[in-house]
């Protein structure tokens, strides 16, 4: 009996100063932690995409707090409602940010891309870029395996069966970037969304010459300038073959898209074009007998000699004597 009482003292004994060591650790290696991070955690979606460039909705919701400003920082998931949101708990301005979403920079159908040879491997872009260029004569277009399909989160990208090339939903684009990482090919990019959901860009990343492009693919970009000429606001740049829109300094004035003679730059949500009015002109045939009457009638004119009044004057006969 006294040897079961002894063990139940040394251990509530040991438990009690094992508590108290453990309380002042905890005081003594206490980190302080804001009370706003908690209430900026709770605003946001906890999507933990990493579209924020954080590692998850905790590590932006940090950031905010700790940074003391907004600038550069947007959850793509929330928009700018939860921002504004953010801003009231944290007594910043929100600053305005343009919504993005995700384009696929390619246009290597089935039709416009015929294929090589067939792949048989594991399904996976990741893996068959690693191996070589693709079923086409292009190697810089999609691969069709899916890869950013699985990387979405949000439902809002699938593969077109006809076309074998990947679709953004723009209603349920978050702009969040996984499908941008998951390419290895980078055939998909974040660009603003524009007024109107209207955008311009090439479709295309080939940057082989014009000759070899257009051989792989008949939509690619030839690298023949004539966009840059066309625009007049220094927004298209051409590198390795390849020309590039600038969303930033696009005025959407359409001109590129008619000047480009391979149909490589797309106009989306555009109201359709209106036909160019025809100047009506007489016929040829009709101008030609015109003219050709018109110089008879000169010509017969030049050869007909002016005729002169001529009056005769006739003498009455003298009365005889």
């Amino acid at each position: 009996m006294n040897v079961i009482l002894i063990a139940v003292i040394s251990l509530g004994a040991i438990a009690l100063v094992s508590a108290a060591i453990l309380y002042v650790a905890s005081k003594k290696f206490a980190v302080y932690e804001d009370p706003r991070i908690a209430r900026v955690g709770e605003v946001l979606p906890q999507a933990n995409c990493g579209g924020c460039g954080y590692p998850g909705c905790s590590g932006f919701a940090d950031a905010c707090v700790k940074a003391g400003s907004l600038e550069g920082k947007f959850c793509p998931v929330g928009g700018q409602p939860v921002m504004d949101k953010i801003a009231g708990i944290l007594g910043l301005d929100a600053v305005a940010s343009e919504p993005l979403v995700a384009v696929v920079r390619c246009n290597g159908t089935c039709a416009n891309r015929p294929r090589l040879n067939q792949y048989d491997g594991a399904m996976s872009c990741a893996i068959a870029a690693s191996l070589y260029g693709g079923e086409t004569g292009c190697s810089y277009g999609c691969l069709g395996c899916g890869d950013c399909v699985a990387a979405c989160r949000f439902d809002a990208i699938h593969m077109n069966p006809e076309t074998g090339l990947p679709e953004v939903d723009e209603e349920k684009c978050t702009a969040c970037g996984a499908c941008v990482k998951a390419c290895p090919k980078t055939i998909i990019e974040l660009r603003p969304q524009g007024k109107k959901s209207r955008r311009i860009y090439v479709q295309c990343v080939n940057k082989d010459k014009g000759a070899v492009a257009r051989k792989a693919c008949t939509v690619a970009c030839i690298g023949c300038g004539k966009c840059v000429k066309a625009c007049a606001f220094d927004a298209i740049t051409l590198e390795n073959n390849l020309a590039y829109i600038d969303p930033y300094k696009c005025k959407l004035c359409r001109k590129c898209e008619e000047a480009c003679p391979q149909d490589t730059i797309i106009a989306l949500n555009f109201p359709p074009r209106k036909p160019k009015a025809e100047s009506v002109a007489p016929p040829v045939e009709k101008v030609a007998e015109t003219s050709s009457k018109t110089a008879e009638t000169a010509l017969e004119t030049a050869e007909t000699p002016k005729t002169a009044k001529v009056t005769e004057v006739v003498e009455a006969p003298k009365p005889e004597a």
